[in-house]
């Protein structure tokens, strides 16, 4: 009876677990992405006018504050009005540069789409401040009176389109004396190199210092949840700096100020992310800043500003910043860790908690998709690895279990002696379990254990880019997406799509394909064990496939998949544990409901 009792409270743990995660992560994120899609659609087309957020407080000394724009057009017709621009066009990213202000706020993402379709539309990442949702980097010199501004327009001076290995050269002279000239250049990725100088002609020395910053307004839909970080993100003297959003949703808030040597700075989203990355060898001042409106639009502002320069009359000075502005793919934010000593580049991927598990996870799903060629069956082999490092344990579990099944003779006696004598059964319990050896919580751990891997996996699934629609076979599309097909549309055989239709708190209903696949495969594990003697807890365990299958109904279908393969490996585990420690397994005569094990029916008659 312990023992089935241990069994249900780490069942009942378990379930909580998810039940709290089904209602405070999958149906938010359904919300969200929902909100999102919406968004994105509404971006690519025509925008109602909307106030514009002012210039956010406590910018540092002589830095632009957040820009604002009264203004709202749809992308098309702001890319128009904005004025000359000089094309981007590189295997992974198109867009334009703005000559007014020397803005990069263009960019798209050719290796994204918005959805699974190949032919729905690149992502957005960069955008005209004159649009719905602003997002943009600048680089400039502040500190002396005649300085170029978002109104300054350069001039062309070489370079048609900016490509890998073809940079473009911009120039602007203030007409007293300074020339400022910018060289940008792009590799074969999502790094930009900006190389400003500031030529003096004048007769007197300048002090300046060079800055640069990403901004964004009216921030779009995010998921907004604990398991999920957006927001300012960045390294500080070999730290983590992060910051949220939220962080700045009282109008007033003080900007959060740092001084580092070497490190970055910029603005994430879940997949995406534009950062600035100063010379790393110099001492920079960063700062996240943020504002509200009265009429609720927001702005938000990651800067630094490098040490003053002093600019002797017939010298130049050069200093050379980098933008990063594209996916989050390990890969190549590990690559530009190594080769362009950025520290800690790969932090903008956001680990959790579990971070121990969750960078090891992701590592060896991605090794196995490169083997394998396909992230579900990556997701298999990653089950497989799982399993073999958990055997020792799950074995000394399963003995456990064996052990205690094989008391359960002894138990049923000592019940029948003393069922007038809770204390006395309760102590004669307690002895035959130090005589035998047999620990009743012991077969409960792998359970637990298995809440953090849940966890960890969920959050690879959900943060990597490299999960986003990577299809496995089938009607999975994408990994990283709950299961497409419905029960309540006989899995496609009705036109009608219940998941676009049905409120997310109540979506948990539309079932698919695998999550019912996962519900068999917990059924059958459920059989390996014989009920307990008691009949409400036998109607629990009855039960709980049931419940955990309509929970796992919105999960990713990668998880799902996961943990029904997972489910299949531990049956044919147990079945070979508790026949090598001589314990009867009548999976079959457990499905027919008939008496388990000869002792327990001669114990029972």
């Amino acid at each position: 009876m312990n023992s089935n009792k241990n069994i249900l409270l780490a069942i009942a743990l378990s379930a909580a677990v998810l039940f709290l995660w089904q209602y405070f992560v999958a149906t938010p994120s359904m919300k969200a992405e929902q909100a999102r899609q919406q968004q994105l659609a509404k971006q690519t087309g025509a925008s109602k006018p909307a106030p514009a957020p002012s210039t956010a407080p406590g910018d540092a000394p002589g830095l632009p504050g957040i820009a604002s724009s009264n203004a709202r057009l749809s992308r098309s017709a702001a890319l128009k009005a904005g004025g000359a621009r000089v094309k981007i066009d590189t295997a992974m990213v198109d867009g334009s540069i703005l000559l007014k202000g020397a803005r990069l706020d263009d960019l798209r993402l050719k290796k994204y789409r918005e959805t699974v379709d190949p032919k729905s539309p690149e992502i957005v990442l960069l955008a005209p401040k004159s649009t719905d949702y602003p997002y943009y980097a600048e680089f400039g010199w502040v500190g002396a009176a005649n300085m170029p501004t978002e109104n300054s327009n350069w001039t062309q001076a070489s370079g048609d389109t900016l490509a890998p290995g073809k940079p473009v050269t911009l120039t602007w002279d203030n007409g007293k004396g300074l020339v400022f000239t910018r060289v940008i250049a792009i590799d074969d990725k999502y790094m930009f190199t900006v190389a400003d100088s500031v030529a003096n002609k004048g007769a007197a020395a300048v002090n300046l210092f060079p800055y640069g910053y990403v901004a964004r307004q009216s921030v779009p839909a995010t998921t907004s949840f604990f398991i999920l970080h957006e927001g300012f993100v960045g390294v500080a003297n070999g730290a983590q700096k992060d910051a949220k959003y939220s962080d700045f949703k009282e109008a007033g808030t003080p900007p959060q100020t740092f001084t580092s040597t070497g490190g970055w700075v910029g603005i994430t989203d879940k997949y995406w992310m534009a950062a600035i990355v100063p010379p790393q060898a110099e001492t920079f001042n960063g700062q996240y800043l943020g504002t509200k409106t009265q009429s609720g639009a927001e702005a938000y502002q990651a800067n630094y500003r490098l040490n003053q320069r002093v600019i002797a009359p017939g010298s130049s000075v050069t200093v050379t910043h980098r933008l990063f502005a594209g996916a989050k793919v390990v890969d190549i934010l590990q690559s530009y860790e190594k080769n362009a000593n950025i520290p800690k580049f790969d932090y903008a991927v956001d680990w959790g908690w579990f971070w121990f598990l969750t960078r090891p996870f992701f590592w060896l799903l991605d090794f196995l998709n490169k083997l394998l060629g396909n992230f579900g069956l990556a997701i298999l082999a990653l089950t497989v690895v799982v399993k073999i490092v958990f055997f020792p344990l799950a074995s000394a579990s399963d003995r456990a279990r064996g052990k205690m099944k094989k008391l359960q003779p002894q138990m049923e006696e000592l019940k029948k002696a003393h069922k007038d004598d809770p204390q006395k059964l309760q102590q004669q319990m307690m002895e035959l379990y130090r005589r035998e050896k047999a620990n009743p919580i012991s077969g409960c751990l792998p359970i637990l254990l298995t809440i953090p891997v849940f966890f960890a996996l969920y959050k690879v699934l959900f943060v990597t880019i490299e999960m986003r629609h990577a299809p496995f076979y089938g009607w999975i599309k994408d990994l990283s997406a709950q299961d497409p097909t419905s029960i309540l549309n006989l899995f496609g055989l009705i036109p009608y799509n219940p998941h676009a239709v049905l409120p997310p708190v109540i979506s948990f209903i539309s079932i698919g394909a695998w999550p019912i696949i996962y519900g068999v495969t917990q059924w059958m594990q459920t059989k390996l064990n014989p009920p307990p003697p008691d009949p409400i807890q036998a109607k629990m365990f009855a039960f709980m496939p049931i419940i955990f299958t309509f929970m796992f109904a919105t999960f990713p279908a990668g998880l799902v998949i996961y943990y029904a393969w997972n489910n299949l490996l531990s049956v044919a585990q147990q079945w070979y544990i508790m026949k090598r420690e001589g314990a009867d397994v009548s999976f079959f005569d457990n499905i027919k409901g008939k008496p388990k094990t000869k002792a327990l029916k001669a114990a029972n008659d």
